[in-house]
């Protein structure tokens, strides 16, 4: 059976025809490795995706009337349709995301409204409102004319650990930890502290998804453990774009001049693909503007407009960039591909980045994020998800994301879906990004439900003004 036609059926639901189809093809010996490695994967994507979505119909209605007592059958429908209570029909029975509950309430007002007890308000980190660092940052950036501002210097430590008896006594476990690379200009100064095990390889600065890379043995009975320290100095950015200043060149004109910006533009099979729906929703949008600026902006307020909520891993989402528009709602990585998608069909130059965020206090989180070039300014950064502060009243505060970004945060990646180093020899847990790290022995992957991770940024305080 074909690869496309078993996605087909995993998509639609059709898992016992997906599996079958699998298991008809893995039996023929002349199946060339690759196909053969591809068809496995599907098999575990299913795997993975019974795990993101396990919560039957009956039991999600239960823990909404816990939550909401007069739930109606009309409204559950409703919301059930909109896919604001998101879920899956895996051979013709609906199973519900692990975060559809806690999503619902996040995407619609009058369900939370209605919550008993009231929903708490969601934990945001300091920097998704405006605060006195965007304002620090933006006025030294027109005090001194740079992009690169308002520093902080941070001790971090990362640890990774595996549960006990997740592999046998004895055999050797194999991590990939998520390391900063030397951003000239964004992240310098890189210190390397210290790991457990002692041991450990650092990927070559030139890795676009950068890792340190360790192992030990595991023991019976008990977790295994791995950990780095490092310091690193972090810049914001801040890009004063005047959009009567930005040159009007777009795709091949633009590559005409740079030929670098090439890789930066066009389709990249599976999630960035300009689909019908992408073609449509973008005419939508931009209609006949011809200012890269106006274009990419417009295109960054589209995409903010669609609502955050928890996502399931990307390793279940065959094209992310199509997931986002259509599900009604979308993470940081999902709304960033997006707008990537954009911006490289109307002929704007767009790359990723991604990493870890973090606060003066105990505040972290998984982060994504982007980057579009803009002649003559260059590249200049994009973050989406926190968007435009519409309650700013500096302009440079208002649109401090689009073109900006805060020292609080830490890139670990300059590319999605890249290869480590050295390279894994099992599926990874999360086939686009790279934060959390990666572990596997020879047995196969460990996916997520098998270890946890652990992150801890201290920003010291000589580099905070005024401290």
């Amino acid at each position: 059976m074909p690869l496309d036609t078993v996605t087909a059926q995993i998509e639609a639901g059709d898992f016992r025809d997906a599996e079958a189809g699998i298991d008809t093809a893995l039996c023929k010996p002349a199946l060339d490795a690759e196909t053969r490695s591809a068809l496995e994967f599907q098999r575990e994507r299913m795997r993975r995706i019974r795990l993101d979505f396990p919560i039957t119909e009956a039991q999600v209605k239960q823990r909404l009337r816990e939550r909401i007592p007069d739930l109606r059958d009309d409204e559950f429908a409703a919301w059930k349709a909109s896919n604001q209570l998101e879920h899956m029909v895996i051979d013709g029975v609906p199973f519900y995301f692990t975060r559809s509950v806690s999503n619902l309430f996040l995407l619609n007002p009058q369900a939370a409204a209605r919550r008993a007890p009231p929903i708490k308000p969601p934990v945001n980190g300091p920097m998704e409102s405006a605060n006195a660092y965007h304002a620090e940052a933006v006025r030294e950036a027109r005090a001194n004319g740079k992009h690169s501002v308002a520093p902080r210097h941070v001790r971090v430590t990362q640890s990774l650990i595996v549960n006990a008896d997740a592999v046998p006594a004895g055999e050797t476990v194999r991590a990939w930890i998520p390391l900063p690379r030397a951003l000239p200009g964004q992240q310098e100064g890189l210190r390397f502290l210290v790991s457990q095990p002692a041991a450990h390889r650092i990927a070559p600065e030139s890795t676009l998804q950068r890792t340190v890379y360790l192992e030990q043995p595991a023991n019976a009975g008990t977790p295994t453990k791995f950990s780095i320290s490092y310091e690193v100095t972090v810049f914001g950015q801040v890009n004063l774009l005047d959009p009567e200043k930005v040159q009007p060149l777009l795709g091949d004109e633009l590559v005409a001049k740079h030929p670098e910006l090439a890789a930066h533009l066009g389709e990249r099979a599976p999630h960035i693909a300009f689909t019908d729906d992408i073609r449509a929703f973008s005419k939508q949008v931009v209609g006949d503007e011809k200012n890269p600026y106006f274009i990419a902006r417009k295109l960054f307020e589209a995409v903010d407009r669609i609502p955050w909520a928890g996502a399931r891993e990307y390793s279940t989402i065959t094209n992310i960039s199509d997931y986002a528009l259509h599900a009604g709602h979308a993470d940081c990585g999902q709304q960033t591909l997006l707008l990537m998608t954009l911006l490289r069909l109307n002929g704007i130059p767009a790359r990723w980045q991604s990493g870890m965020v973090f606060s003066d206090g105990d505040y972290d989180n998984l982060h994504d994020w982007g980057w579009f070039y803009l002649a003559p300014y260059g590249w200049v950064p994009m973050d989406v998800t926190t968007g435009r502060f519409k309650d700013a009243q500096d302009p440079g505060v208002e649109w401090f994301y689009f073109g900006g970004l805060d020292a609080y945060r830490l890139a670990f990646n300059d590319d999605y879906g890249t290869q480590f180093v050295p390279p894994k020899q099992h599926f990874r847990s999360e086939t686009v990004d790279s934060q959390r790290g990666e572990v596997e022995w020879k047995g196969g992957n460990l996916y997520f439900d098998q270890w946890d991770y652990t992150f801890e940024a201290h920003v010291l305080p000589e580099s905070k003004p005024g401290t």
